[in-house]
């Protein structure tokens, strides 16, 4: 066949060999080729075989975490606003519209934390409904996300207002 790179068949046609670049790499399963390699070559090959390893088995991981997450996000049940049906939690909603002004804004924790003058675990716990904020505080993480204290007070208690009426609870009255 002679050059492979040039050779044709009979009828015209390009033999496989010819078809394949000339520097492919061999298949791992070949050893012929590392007898011909110096200690340090193969030390070297082994190497990065183990980086390819490794980082397939990372990737490996990684596509199963986010499938786990993905899973556990569909069976998650959703969260309700509220704990019961009869009580409204004010820390909750104002956790939410806390967190919810900050993502608008495209704002991590972190800055708001900063300009705030809280800490990050605080103003985390607050927004997930965990701690009260005091009204200073809120003041401040209000001042901290372009907003006064009253349009945030006001967003919270419009918050208030429509679970209330989606819980029906508009109508009751505080008179026994």
């Amino acid at each position: 066949m002679g050059n492979n790179t040039q050779s044709l068949l009979m009828d015209g046609s390009v033999p496989v060999v010819a078809r394949t670049p000339l520097f492919q790499t061999p298949h791992p399963c070949f050893h012929t080729a590392a007898s011909e390699l110096t200690p340090a070559q193969r030390k070297a090959v082994e190497f990065a075989q183990q980086q390819i390893l490794r980082a397939q088995q990372s990737q490996r991981r990684q596509s199963q975490h986010a499938a786990d997450a993905i899973g556990s996000a569909k069976s998650a049940k959703p969260k309700a606003t509220c704990p019961t049906a009869t009580t409204i939690s004010f820390r909750h909603i104002l956790g939410e519209v806390l967190r919810s002004l900050r993502t608008k804004d495209h704002k991590t924790l972190r800055e708001v934390s900063q300009k705030a003058g809280v800490s990050l675990g605080y103003l985390s716990e607050v927004e997930r409904g965990q701690k009260e904020a005091s009204s200073e505080l809120l003041g401040s993480i209000s001042s901290a996300l372009g907003m006064r204290l009253s349009q945030t007070l006001r967003l919270v208690a419009d918050e208030v207002e429509r679970v209330e009426s989606d819980q029906g609870l508009a109508t009751m009255t505080l008179s026994r």
